[in-house]
């Protein structure tokens, strides 16, 4: 149990990168981004073939990063000039992509099990720190010694990561740009009367998007061993997920706080899915299920809170203009 816990939070803070790069395209730039299927293998594929080749693995995730951008800014180019519907132009960019994948793998599955990867290198790095050991040791006196997993390194590093990306996008997002961007998803029309050009930072925007969406999916794919052309299928709802119950749990009220909540809710999700599958009448096969009823639940209960404090609030100053009422005819 408490190895599948861990697990959770490990794949939580890798997927994390991809709610991210989910959130800038929904939530900054109003954009109903349907790439993120596409782009995430596109990262897979591209840093297999290239770890596979015998590219340092860290070279391979950088070119991932800069293809995944490149599809991003491929479905802007559709939106922006093509004049594309937004949400077709993403699915036109997804479907474009399920072949690109093929092509660069060359086959529907590149396995990465025999080959050094950033996670074997920072694992090694992360063992010579002996950390480890001492993690154990204290478990060990508690008599706890066997729930410990072998090694922390991945989840304290990829929490390290997603932590610097997330301030990484804080730190953009309060730049000239980063508000030009801001103020696009929040009225392009606005900020198309200062002269601003819409169209170069809709595409800025979902570059950037899909650049981190790729860059989670090289991750991803070195973490699992293996790279398949069927593994980006249904990750914008697993993204968006991440983000509205990260919304609904921890808050958005600023920018710092809601990409901190996207992390968090990335990590919620994976351990709400781990949970739900131990459930003996659940299957593996159930976990579209899952996040479907997931979502529905983060989008339904909020509404349901709000709508139940708007009717105390109606209630209590109904009670308020009574009692007023009362006094004044005394």
């Amino acid at each position: 149990m408490f190895n599948a816990v861990f697990g959770s939070f490990e794949a939580g803070a890798i997927y994390a990168l991809m709610a991210l790069g989910v959130y800038l395209s929904f939530r900054i730039l109003d954009f109903p981004d349907m790439t993120v299927d596409g782009s995430f293998v596109t990262g897979a594929s591209v840093a297999a073939v290239l770890i596979v080749g015998g590219v340092n693995p860290f070279i391979a995730t950088l070119a991932a990063i800069i293809v995944g951008f490149i599809a991003g800014c491929v479905t802007g180019l559709l939106h922006t000039k093509g004049k594309i519907n937004p949400l077709l132009s993403g699915i036109l960019m997804m479907i474009a992509l399920y072949s690109i994948n093929l092509r660069i793998m060359g086959k529907s599955n590149v396995p990465l099990l025999q080959e050094e990867t950033i996670f074997t290198k920072l694992t090694s790095f992360w063992q010579g720190l002996k950390i480890d050991d001492g993690i154990h040791s204290l478990f060990q006196m508690i008599g706890l010694g066997d729930l410990v997993p072998k090694t922390w390194g991945i989840l304290v590093i990829m929490l390290l990561l997603a932590y610097i990306v997330k301030k990484g996008i804080d730190f953009f997002l309060k730049t000239d740009i980063g508000l030009a961007i801001r103020a696009t998803g929040d009225n392009e029309t606005m900020i198309r009367s200062f002269s601003a050009d819409t169209d170069a930072l809709k595409i800025l925007g979902l570059g950037l998007s899909n650049a981190i969406v790729a860059f989670s999916g090289a991750l991803v794919a070195q973490y699992s061993g293996f790279s398949d052309v069927g593994m980006g299928i249904g990750m914008i709802v697993i993204g968006l997920a991440s983000v509205i119950i990260g919304e609904a749990v921890f808050g958005a009220k600023k920018i710092a706080r809601a990409t901190l909540a996207v992390i968090g809710g990335s990590i919620l999700y994976r351990l709400i899915v781990t949970m739900a599958l131990r459930v003996d009448f659940l299957e593996t096969g159930d976990m579209k299920l899952i996040t479907a009823i997931i979502v529905i639940i983060a989008l339904v209960l909020p509404k349901i809170n709000h709508n139940r404090k708007e009717k105390q609030r109606k209630k209590k100053r109904m009670l308020q203009s009574f009692e007023h009422k009362q006094v004044f005819k005394a």
